[in-house]
C-alpha cells in the first residue's frame, strides 16, 4: 500500500483545514516546491495536492505551485481541486502532473468522467468521494448532495473509473482516527483501488487501512505536526505480508 503525502495550497502556501472548513486553516509552509521535495527525499512513492483555492472556485488558481512541484520531484503527484473540465485536467496533465482527480463534476457531470477516461487514459484519471454522513459532498466540500457514497463509487465504476480517493470530512486534518470501516466498504464495493484519506494520525492507522484492502493512505496534518514520520509509516508497510501492503 502506497503511503502518499498531502500537500493543501492555498494562496500559494501549504495550509491545512480542520474538518474542511476554510476559516479553520493552519499555515504549514510558505514553500511548497521545499515542502515536496522533503516528501520526496523522506521516500514518498507519490504526492496528493490539492489546490484549495480551485476546489472552492471552480477552477485552478494554485497551477504555477502545481507546476513548479511537478517539476521539482520525480515521483508521480495527483491533483485535484476544481477540476471541472476536460481543459482544465488537460492543462494540469501539461503541466506534469500524473493523475487528476475529479470530485464535484463526478456527482453534477458523471458524462464528464467518462469522456476523460476516454480522451486522457484511465490511469490518468481518479475520482474523489468526499464524504461526509454517508453522502458525498460537492464544491469545495462546501455543498452536501443526496448521492449516497457506495452509489457514487458504483455508478464512476460503471464509467470505467479504476481509482478512487475516500475521505470522510469528519475526520479530515483533525488528528483523531480515520473511519477503517467506511474505507472497507468502498473496498468491498469496487474492484478498483481504493485511497483512503483523513484523520490519519499514527503508524497504527496506517497499517489498520492496509488491513482492509486499501491501495494507498494519504496523511496530511500528521506528517506537518510531526504525529507521523513519514520513514516509519513507510517502513511499517515495508514489514507487512506482501498481501497485507
Amino acid at each position: 500500500m502506497e503511503v502518499i503525502p498531502a500537500i493543501d495550497l492555498r494562496g500559494g502556501k501549504c495550509v491545512r483545514l480542520y474538518q474542511g472548513d476554510y476559516a479553520r486553516e493552519q499555515v504549514f509552509s510558505d514553500d511548497p516546491v521545499a515542502t515536496a521535495l522533503r516528501w520526496q527525499q523522506e521516500g514518498a512513492p507519490r504526492l496528493h495536492v490539492v489546490d484549495l483555492d480551485g476546489a472552492a472556485s471552480g477552477h485552478p488558481v494554485n497551477l504555477d505551485a502545481i507546476r513548479r512541484i511537478a517539476a521539482a520531484v520525480a515521483v508521480p503527484v495527483q491533483v485535484g481541486g476544481g477540476v471541472r473540465s476536460l481543459d482544465t485536467a488537460q492543462r494540469l496533465l501539461d503541466a506534469g502532473v500524473g493523475r487528476v482527480v475529479f470530485g464535484t463534476v463526478a456527482v453534477e457531470q458523471p458524462d464528464l468522467v467518462r469522456q476523460a477516461i476516454h480522451a486522457l487514459g484511465v490511469e490518468r484519471v481518479a475520482v474523489g468521494v468526499d464524504a461526509r454522513d454517508g453522502h458525498v459532498a460537492v464544491r469545495g466540500w462546501k455543498e452536501q448532495s443526496s448521492l449516497d457514497v457506495l452509489e457514487l463509487v458504483a455508478r464512476m465504476e460503471s464509467l470505467g473509473v479504476r481509482c478512487f480517493i475516500h475521505t470522510d470530512i469528519a475526520r479530515d486534518g483533525t488528528l483523531t482516527e480515520p473511519n477503517v470501516d467506511a474505507v472497507a466498504q468502498v473496498v468491498a464495493r469496487t474492484k478498483g483501488d481504493v485511497i483512503a484519506s483523513g484523520g490519519v494520525s499514527r503508524v497504527e492507522h496506517v497499517v489498520r487501512i492496509a488491513g482492509v484492502g486499501a491501495a494507498g493512505c494519504i496523511i496530511g496534518k500528521a506528517l506537518y505536526t510531526g504525529d507521523i514520520s513519514l520513514p516509519e509509516a513507510l517502513a511499517a508497510m515495508r514489514s507487512l505480508p506482501r498481501a497485507a501492503s
